[in-house]
């Protein structure tokens, strides 16, 4: 069981949607701002026990599986080119994934602007001169309708999400939500210092209940780091980054620690991105 899932209007007029572990804001802008707002709630209402049917395969390392509902094929499409090299599961999307799908279901709708933030995964709808201000290490990134970009996510060993690296933020630009929360977790991942003294990990059952996770150690506390340590830290990442850029996977990433800042690829290159929309 996972209860029912609530929809409330805010009195800045955005929506507030949440069940269970999903808490998402959603603000729409356009004549059909109202019809929106009400496809975007009934949507809501079916879009944990979707993903809760399907959850034993979501949390397991993925290898290809198909699924059945929309929100879980979105996660294995943003994932499956990731887990090439690497150890990730499709609940690496699943927070923009679900900003994504809600966004979706504004299809149709006479809107200028949509922004779906799902704990800080977000999903955009853009038309026209709309723009979004995307907060990132840097300080921000203005996206435009006609940049391609459409997802936004950030992750860190800092954040409500568990991490295997030490970035105190990674945030990514990308033309899905999902994508760039999937990106974002692994780049996150890779700024790491393996074995360093000043690092307590801890597996993450231990922690909470992540049941993607299990036995993986995950940072608990990032004691002193020199600036050489800092440097080859961010090195890692901005590699791993760099090879997301170069696929055509990610517009930028933007990673961060200790006050030092990396950026990877640039926002203006979203538009040569591909879209799959398989």
């Amino acid at each position: 069981m996972t209860g029912r899932a609530a929809a409330q209007m805010l009195p800045d007029g955005r929506l507030h949607l949440h069940h269970g572990p999903i808490d998402l804001i959603l603000s729409v802008e356009g004549p059909d701002r109202d019809a929106a707002l009400q496809a975007a709630s009934t949507r809501f209402e079916h879009v944990l026990d979707e993903l809760v049917a399907e959850l034993p395969a979501l949390t397991a390392s993925y290898d290809g599986a198909e699924f059945e509902g929309p929100i879980a094929r979105a996660m294995a499409r943003a994932v499956a080119p990731l887990a090439v090299d690497r150890f990730v599961t499709p609940m690496a999307a699943v927070a923009g994934a679900v900003a994504d799908d809600i966004i979706a279901s504004l299809d149709g709708f006479d809107l200028r602007k949509a922004v779906a933030n799902n704990g800080g995964d977000i999903a955009l709808f853009l038309k026209g001169d709309a723009t979004f201000q995307a907060a990132s290490p840097t300080g921000g990134v203005t996206i435009t309708a006609a940049s391609g970009l459409r997802g936004v996510a950030t992750s860190g060993w800092r954040g409500r999400s568990q991490s295997r690296g030490i970035a105190d933020a990674v945030t990514v630009l990308a033309q899905t939500a999902a994508r760039a929360d999937a990106a974002a977790t692994l780049i996150a991942n890779a700024v790491d210092l393996p074995g360093h003294r000043a690092i307590t990990r801890r597996p993450a059952h231990q922690i909470e209940a992540v049941p993607q996770l299990k036995d993986i150690e995950v940072t608990v506390e990032v004691g002193p780091l020199t600036p050489e340590d800092v440097d080859a830290a961010l090195s890692r990442g901005a590699t791993y980054a760099q090879q997301l850029v170069d696929a055509g996977l990610i517009a930028q990433a933007a990673l961060l620690l200790n006050g030092e800042t990396r950026i990877i690829g640039s926002a203006d290159s979203a538009t040569a991105l591909p879209v799959d929309r398989s």
